[in-house]
Formats: C-alpha cells, structure tokens, sequence
C-alpha cells in the first residue's frame, strides 16, 4: 500500500532529506511531503515520533492511517535500532560517571568539531569527562578545560593521557562563569547539563540553569559555540548560526544527536 505522507516542522537548517531518509520528498518551507510504502511510512514515524528540532515539534500525518500491526513492528526496529549508535570513547581505560555516559559527545563527532576549529585557543567551559577537550586537542587546538567536580576533572585529565593529548590541555578546576573574565582564547565552547530528563519536544534558554550565566560570561571571546540539545528553541539565541549534528553510525545516522549554535561577538573595547 501507498500512503501519502505529510512532515511538518522540519527547519531548512536541519538537513531535511537526511532526518526524513529515503522518498521522492518535496520540501516547502518546515514541511515536506511524499508517498511512501507502508514499511517506510511507519519506520519515519517511528523514527520521529515524539521529537522536536529546534524548539518546534515534529508532527507526521500518514493517509491512509497506518495499521497498528505496522506501526508496533516499527517501533520494534526503531527501538532495535537504536543500539547501535555512535560511540562515545572508543580506547579502553576510560573514566566516566553516570553523567559522561548520557551526556558525552560521541568521539567521532567531538574530533569532527575539533577539526572545524582550525587549530584555534579553545576554552571548553565545563569539559565533563573531556569528550570534546580531547577532541579539540585532537585536532591541533590549545584547550583550557574548566570542570566544577574534582573527580570528573580527575576523570578528563586521565582521558586525555589515554589518548595521547594531555599536553595540549590546561585543566582548571573552578566555576567557569567565575573563570572566564580571565581567560582568553579563539573560541569558547559551551556545553551545558542537559539533566538526564530534558525535553525531546522542547528546550528552551530557561531548562538549562547553567547556559544563561555562561553566555552572559562570554562577551569578551571572539566566537561561541554552544553544543545544545536538538529540541532547543534556537529562538533564544537570535543571533547564532543552527546547525544540527547527526549520528555516524547505523542506529543514529539519521537521528540528530545535538544542536551547535555558532556566533561572534562584536569586540570588546579597551
């Protein structure tokens, strides 16, 4: 059976024909439409069922209605599916608490944002168990990593040795809103808690505690970038270029793993 299916609220930012997968898709603005068999209609709605990119919801519309059978053994696949992802650290020996295994970068993707900073000072402002530190370092970059929790910092530094870059990173341990005035760098990377809870809906500025106190403290570096969750509302930050990052391996190649928000800051006089 064919059905005709409608997808709405899918940002042009967001690469559209990536998340939605294979069809014959015409796009329009956020909303894209195509006819699909039932096998591929029920897998996209499981896929994107409950979701939301960029502080909207994704809503899919399915003519003629999908058969519960069908939409039970989608939900079977995707759920199958979604063991295999991408992986966080991949060398043996790592250190990482409850909260590294949730909120961890994926390496892969870590070094891929590395390799975009260009070789640039970077200050990671709450680097965790040093996913994204050892992925700047990784690519070229000088890195300050700053972490509140002693032992999460203990965690990062042993990381990094494991990977061979631990002389390109200054640790500091401390509270980055208190240590970014003295400070300097190419760039600050932001990547807040999430908390193991948040929204796949809806995130917006006021859901992460720690992001306002941060963006208030970043004035004085040249670009920001901030690793958010897919489903934030990237209308709290008008002036930030979105861009969604996707999985690399089968499970979450098409599943956006998280939001970067990129801007400049005017330079600071004096």
């Amino acid at each position: 059976m064919i059905h005709h299916v409608w997808v709405r609220g899918v940002p042009a930012w967001c690469e559209p024909l990536r998340l939605l997968g294979p069809g014959s898709w015409v796009l329009d603005g956020k909303n894209a439409r195509a006819d699909l068999t039932t096998f591929a209609a029920a897998d996209l709605d499981a896929r994107l069922r409950g979701i939301g990119i960029g502080g909207g919801a994704i809503e899919v519309t399915v003519d003629p209605p999908l058969s519960r059978p069908a939409v039970r053994a989608a939900r079977t696949t995707d759920a199958r599916r979604r063991r295999d992802t991408t992986p966080g650290f991949t060398r043996a020996g790592v250190r990482l608490d409850d909260e590294g295994r949730y909120s961890l970068t994926p390496e892969a993707l870590a070094l891929a944002l590395g390799e975009r900073a260009a070789g640039r000072v970077v200050v990671d402002a709450g680097c965790g168990a040093g996913g994204n530190s050892i992925g700047f370092a990784r690519a070229g970059s000088r890195v300050v990593a700053i972490e509140r929790d002693a032992t999460r910092l203990a965690a990062a530094r042993h990381n990094a040795r494991l990977y061979g870059v631990e002389a390109r990173i200054d640790f500091r341990q401390g509270d980055a809103v208190a240590l970014l005035p003295k400070l300097a760098g190419d760039l600050l990377f932001v990547d807040p808690p999430w908390g193991a809870e948040w929204s796949r809906l809806g995130t917006a500025l006021d859901d992460l505690p720690a992001l306002g106190p941060l963006l208030a403290a970043s004035a004085r570096f040249p670009e920001v970038w901030a690793k958010l969750p897919p489903s934030f509302d990237v209308t709290g930050l008008p002036n930030a270029r979105p861009e969604a990052w996707y999985g690399m391996a089968k499970g979450d190649e098409r599943r956006v793993k998280f939001l970067l928000l990129r801007w400049r800051n005017t330079p600071l006089e004096g």
